[in-house]
């Protein structure tokens, strides 16, 4: 091919053709330096044999139908000869499965060159490609140039496999954190899911946990350790074991939180938390709450009406010196409650009550089980696998009992008046109340002899007012005694002649399981619990 027919264009050519137009003067760096070699006319260089000898693959095509004019050394040793005036459809294959073609078509339309990064070739190496537009006198051309990058294509590959190792590490630390199946208790139903956000390999302090504290009640915790990284995760990993610990003193919401935010300065002083702890009763159809500066608490009622929890509203934890106080929210058969972290709601220029009001749409709206109220509210709130920010959603359900199902939810409960007459009342009572249950007979002998024991420890060591309450669901037993005083029971070693303090020992060996916790107008309860076979 005659090389001196094809005047190539490429960038910074006119520069070069307009300071060959002064062949007599010389560059001022090159006079200075003392060089008194002419500059080369570029004209007169061997274009072809530099093309045939540099490593870059080079061919060049011309009209519309891209035929083959020049294929330099390196491109025939990568993929063989290739005849000159061939059309590129049939003799360059290799170009037609990178899908280049077209960019030639483009290139050649535009008079712009156009570069495709790292494409990987049937042999398995890796070039960028760079298409450049060439004027000619024969028509219009596309010169076509590979660069080996197959060194840095591997390169990149092994480190995007590191980071998406790293990730899968993270996530996995971030998950084992969390609890691997979520507590079930009988008067709920519930469920949660968790998504990392972003790409990054750093794990968040998102949090959630389900406790079953004894005699028909649960405790619900969602919280966010803020900021990302392993310090976060590992500050949230010790904030859930101690909320899990504290939970089991039954202490109310706002106590646990105190308890919390002393132990967050202590954990990591440079570390904040937000969190919700709250505490579901079956037997008043009450969810008590204390937020440590969370997003609050949304429940829609059995009637469709939704309710958002308000104040009180503490600081986050790990900021100190603060009373948290609790509060209520009914949550009767029929209701679903919401817990959420800000990764769900929070977005960069909008309002976050803005993303509460959504949530709120979208939970007025959902039906089904507490999953698929969770998978709709990630879609509503638009929540991807590339979201910048960890979300956590925790929802629990108390459902109406209808049908044979609602036989096996049921409660009673009697006020004890008087002195020590109320003990034999209570025992007859419960002796009613558990046979009409149609419990074995042995479940109501020890029902009522437990029964028996709780009310007369209250008439001892408690004041009035004092209630018997029974309740039974599909798998347990529960009766618990309430009054007036706040001295919570313990259990001792009666001696041989002691004629009382055995009445709590029975109790816990007759019983599943027993507890006691002080109630929130003053006064306690102390329970116990039979499982049903």
């Amino acid at each position: 091919m005659n090389f001196t027919r094809w005047s190539a264009r490429l960038p910074g050519t006119q520069r070069r053709a307009a300071a060959r137009s002064d062949r007599g003067s010389v560059p001022a760096a090159r006079a200075e330096r003392g060089c008194d070699a002419p500059t080369p006319d570029v004209d007169e260089l061997p274009v072809r044999e530099i093309l045939d000898h540099i490593t870059d693959l080079v061919v060049l095509v011309h009209g519309r139908d891209h035929r083959i004019a020049y294929v330099n050394d390196a491109y025939a040793a990568a993929f063989g000869a290739r005849p000159t005036g061939a059309t590129a459809e049939d003799a360059l294959p290799e170009l037609r499965e990178l899908g280049l073609l077209p960019l030639l078509d483009q290139v050649l339309r535009s008079g712009k060159p156009r570069t495709v990064k790292s494409r990987k070739v049937p042999t398995g190496r890796s070039y960028t490609f760079t298409c450049t537009p060439l004027n000619t006198t024969e028509g219009g051309g596309v010169l076509v140039s590979a660069a080996d990058v197959t060194d840095h294509a591997e390169a990149a590959e092994r480190l995007r496999a590191s980071e998406r190792r790293h990730r899968e590490a993270a996530v996995t630390l971030q998950r084992s954190l969390l609890p691997q199946e979520l507590e079930q208790p009988d008067d709920l139903r519930i469920a949660a899911t968790y998504q990392p956000g972003g790409a990054d390999t750093a794990v968040g302090g998102d949090w959630y946990d389900v406790i079953t504290l004894g005699g028909g009640r649960t405790a619900v915790v969602i919280g966010d350790v803020m900021g990302r990284g392993v310090r976060a995760a590992a500050v949230m990993g010790q904030l859930r074991t101690a909320v899990r610990a504290y939970a089991k003193l039954d202490l109310p919401p706002h106590e646990v939180l105190q308890l919390l935010d002393g132990l967050a300065s202590d954990i990591d002083a440079s570390q904040i938390a937000t969190m919700v702890y709250a505490i579901h009763d079956p037997h008043e159809g009450l969810l008590t709450y204390a937020s440590a500066g969370h997003l609050p608490v949304l429940v829609r009622d059995e009637h469709g009406e939704l309710h958002r929890a308000e104040e009180p509203t503490g600081p986050p934890l790990g900021t100190g010196g603060w009373q948290h106080t609790s509060g209520t929210l009914p949550f009767t058969p029929g209701s679903t409650a919401v817990l959420y972290t800000d990764g769900l709601v929070e977005r960069r220029g909008e309002d976050i009550d803005h993303g509460v009001d959504l949530v709120e749409r979208a939970l007025a709206g959902a039906s089904g089980t507490p999953q698929v109220i969770c998978d709709r509210l990630l879609r509503a709130l638009n929540i991807t696998a590339d979201h910048d920010d960890d979300v956590a959603v925790l929802v629990l359900q108390h459902p109406q009992r209808t049908g044979p199902e609602a036989e096996l939810f049921h409660g009673a409960s009697l006020d004890l008046l008087g002195g020590v007459e109320a003990a034999p009342r209570a025992r007859a009572f419960a002796t009613g109340v558990l046979a009409s249950w149609r419990f074995p007979s042995d479940l109501c002998e020890h029902g009522v002899l437990a029964a028996g024991e709780l009310v007369a420890n209250s008439l001892q060591h408690g004041t009035p007012p004092m209630r018997l309450r029974l309740r039974r669901t599909d798998r347990r037993l529960v009766i618990e005694v309430t009054d007036g005083d706040d001295h919570l029971p313990l259990r001792r070693r009666a001696e041989p002649a002691d004629e009382a303090g055995r009445g709590i020992a029975i109790i816990a060996t007759i019983a599943s399981n027993w507890g006691s916790r002080r109630t929130p107008g003053g006064g306690k309860t102390v329970w116990c619990e039979f499982e049903l076979k």
